[in-house]
């Protein structure tokens, strides 16, 4: 199976100074069964702070490429990246592998890590010794359009 090209990423730093509020029903929205109608508070949320915990290590990063969509992460989406983050098996992680930036499942196995596409069409990656290897940060969230 020929190995296709990686994913390209594009970074992007959350404005925190942004004044913008996005008006915000708490009571959510049913998926089911309609809910009855009720008087919904009306408040406001900042994305650029609901979706961060750690402001100073979090980027928003846009996809190219789908070698992730059946961990929901397709072309260009954007990731919210937190670098504060320790990589942990089964996490997606932006992983910065010989010189080039990709987004990988991290993988644990017995003296062996594999940087995991979801998508069938792509081959996993065996980190060795000779690569050069640094797992840039932890995916928290992904937004995408719809």
């Amino acid at each position: 199976m020929p190995i296709k090209k990686e994913q390209t990423l594009t970074f992007y730093r959350p404005d925190f100074e942004s004044e913008i509020q996005i008006p915000l029903i708490k009571e959510g929205v049913s998926a089911g069964f309609p809910s009855p109608a009720a008087d919904f508070m009306e408040n406001s949320i900042d994305l650029n702070k609901a979706l961060t915990k750690n402001p100073l290590a979090t980027f928003y990063i846009k996809v190219k490429g789908n070698s992730m969509v059946d961990a929901g992460i397709s072309d260009q989406d954007v990731l919210v990246v937190d670098r504060s983050l320790e990589p942990q098996n089964n996490k997606i992680a932006i992983c910065f592998i010989d010189g080039e930036f990709t987004v990988k499942r991290i993988q644990v196995e017995k003296d062996c890590l594999y940087l995991m596409p979801e998508n069938a069409t792509y081959s996993p990656i065996k980190v060795t010794e000779e690569n050069q290897l640094v797992i840039w940060g932890i995916v928290t969230y992904v937004i995408k359009k719809v």
